[in-house]
């Protein structure tokens, strides 16, 4: 974020509905972030830029006030606004709010309602889609533990854009909108943090919104895992490793297709080299052969 102007910032988040009192927390932020820089340790200087290279991974609806879940990961996949915050943050957010967990299927947000709080999501997986104007849905993104969701609403006091559904079973912290924003107000850091991830994710929807029951079967599961490459991945020896356990029933859902179907369509990437699948996570081999068999362009993202 050091690279992009105030104005430029504050425009963004102008054009996104920000509250003016939103505009200027962050706008502060960034002075604080760029005025501390330069007192940051060298190892903290190197672990921002790791960040930027690799950016380039109870009872259903009752809400209880609890501790932070004992079910939170020591680290949290890459892309996700928890990765982005420094440890005593992270903690700070994990107090608030009260915990509650969903079946899958069960919906988080519902499009439309008129609600401003936000969840942090703690573990499971979620997808977000949006009603079109033929009457299909579409698949929009895939939220895993540590995205937020419904941060929208929280900072432009519209209606919810889109409808927030569990794929597997998830465990949130809800969080009502003024305990965040004081949230934010406390740590500057976190507004800057939070900036940058609405930026990337207005980017990222207004570069391409995927209707994906458009496509074949194969398309989509090849689409998904790109995007979750590119939002959760992290480069190894052996390719690009997603640090998020998605199994094939998950997938199923997610596509709106027959696990048999989505097992066929992995086991055809298995035997193209484009991806190698175990028990507890997903590598992709090739990536532009992957992006390629999602009708993507191979050298974008």
């Amino acid at each position: 974020m050091a690279g992009i102007a105030l104005t430029d910032l504050a425009e963004l988040l102008s054009a996104l509905g920000a509250p003016p009192a939103l505009v200027l927390v962050v706008v502060l932020a960034t002075l604080t972030a760029r005025w501390s820089s330069s007192r940051r340790s060298p190892q903290d200087a190197c672990d921002r830029l790791r960040f930027v290279r690799l950016r380039r991974s109870r009872l259903p609806g009752v809400t209880v006030p609890s501790a932070p879940p004992a079910s939170a990961p020591a680290s949290w996949p890459y892309g996700t606004f928890m990765s982005r915050l420094d440890e005593p943050i992270r903690r700070e957010l994990l107090q608030l709010g009260g915990t509650r967990r969903y079946a899958p299927d069960e919906i988080l947000i519902l499009e439309g309602e008129e609600k401003n709080d936000l969840m942090l999501i703690c573990g499971g997986l979620t997808k977000v889609t949006a009603g079109l104007p033929d009457g299909r849905t579409a698949l929009l993104a895939l939220r895993v533990g540590g995205d937020l969701i419904g941060e929208m609403s929280a900072l432009n006091g519209w209606p919810r854009s889109a409808t927030v559904t569990a794929c597997a079973r998830t465990e949130v912290r809800r969080i009502p909108k003024d305990d965040f924003m004081s949230f934010l107000s406390r740590n500057p850091d976190a507004a800057l943090d939070l900036a940058a991830m609405v930026s990337d994710r207005h980017r990222w929807s207004n570069h391409r919104r995927i209707d994906f029951s458009s496509y074949p079967v194969r398309v989509r599961v090849a689409r998904i895992i790109a995007d979750l490459a590119r939002t959760h991945g992290r480069w190894s020896p052996n390719g690009v490793v997603i640090d998020v356990h998605l199994t094939q029933p998950d997938l199923a859902t997610i596509c709106g297709a027959a696990e048999t179907s989505v097992q066929k369509a992995l086991r055809e990437m298995r035997t193209e080299e484009l991806i190698e699948t175990d028990y507890r996570k997903l590598t992709v081999r090739n990536l532009a052969g992957l992006r390629e068999a999602g009708m993507l362009d191979p050298d974008e993202g």
